[in-house]
């Protein structure tokens, strides 16, 4: 089994209207709020570049509908020092009894090369309005094993713990004289949800030596695990678009171990518009039986926010 999907469009690109919105739906992240209302969260870029996640609700049956558009931040930027004081970036959101815990991106701008990145961990505890953080430092950092970048993440709790897919980094290579992050993703484990256990688990490697793989979006549907992920190169990705992301896809029977199967992917980029140079940041949600699938675009979300619709193929 696997899925095909059908494109319908954009949802919404921010219009700088309340201020720290000035551009971009990074990384749209769904939830189910009730039989009427989705929620989808995102980072979005004031004008110097720093990043807050808002969200916008959209008809659960048309997403393309935006219902409400969040005037404030529900996610602000870190403490100064800490990790997040420069950005902080939704990467999932997981119900867990009557909270909703959202893991995000904290960021800082570095020196010898442009970004450390670490995950944080906000809770909300009515529905999804509002947020608060669990703690000022992160969840999920660079470590003694995984010393260069930690990076989106996914979350799926289950009646056994938490299970996290989550990128991280292995090296920072030269391309063209410039440090670009070698980056894939891994498996870790936790049995509240904050304190994680990384085994050293490599779910999906890469194809050659200058391919990143990252943003994992996990459901398991009928015993198997099924990933969605963005893939690129290193070289040149951001003015070569036929190096740009694209969308990845692999299935597993226990998360851990897993096998490629993009070319079943069944999402491209198309001939013209909003997303005629990349498939970035999937995210897929299973709601009634269907499957909704949320992605960026063009320029890393520059031109907002899109969806498709699934439907099961058997293989």
């Amino acid at each position: 089994m696997h899925f095909e999907w059908t494109k319908h469009g954009v949802i919404y690109a921010p219009s700088g209207q309340h201020g720290f919105d000035h551009s971009h739906c990074h990384k749209p992240t769904p939830l189910r709020i009730d039989a009427s209302t989705l929620r989808l969260y995102f980072g979005t870029r004031d004008a110097g570049g720093k990043t807050r996640t808002t969200f916008v609700d959209v008809d659960p049956t048309d997403p393309g509908r935006v219902t409400y558009v969040h005037p404030t931040p529900v996610l602000d930027l870190g403490k100064i020092g800490a990790f997040d004081d420069s950005g902080a970036n939704v990467s999932c959101v997981v119900r867990v009894g009557e909270l909703v815990y959202m893991y995000f991106i904290g960021w800082n701008p570095g020196t010898t090369v442009h970004t450390r990145n670490a995950i944080g961990l906000a809770i909300s505890e009515d529905n999804g309005l509002t947020f608060r953080r669990a703690y000022d430092g992160a969840v999920l950092d660079r470590s003694r094993s995984e010393p260069y970048y930690t990076g989106a993440v996914e979350v799926l709790k289950t009646d056994a713990g938490f299970l996290m897919w989550y990128t991280s980094g292995s090296a920072w290579k030269l391309i063209n004289g410039k440090p670009e992050i070698f980056y894939h993703i891994k498996f870790a484990h936790s049995k509240d949800g904050i304190d994680w256990t990384r085994d050293d688990v490599s779910c999906i490697a890469p194809s050659h030596e200058f391919e990143a793989t990252a943003r994992p979006s996990v459901l398991h549907i009928d015993g198997c695990y099924h990933m969605w992920y963005s893939r690129r190169d290193l070289r040149e990705f951001r003015i070569d678009p036929r190096r740009g992301y694209r969308g990845g896809y692999a299935t597993s029977t226990d998360g851990l171990d897993w096998q490629r199967r993009d070319e079943l992917l069944g999402l491209d980029v198309s001939d013209a518009g909003w997303d005629c140079e990349a498939i970035a940041y999937p995210c897929v949600l299973e709601q009634g039986g269907q499957l909704q699938l949320f992605y960026n675009g063009n320029g890393f979300g520059r031109t907002g926010m899109g969806w498709a619709q699934g439907r099961r193929v058997e293989d």
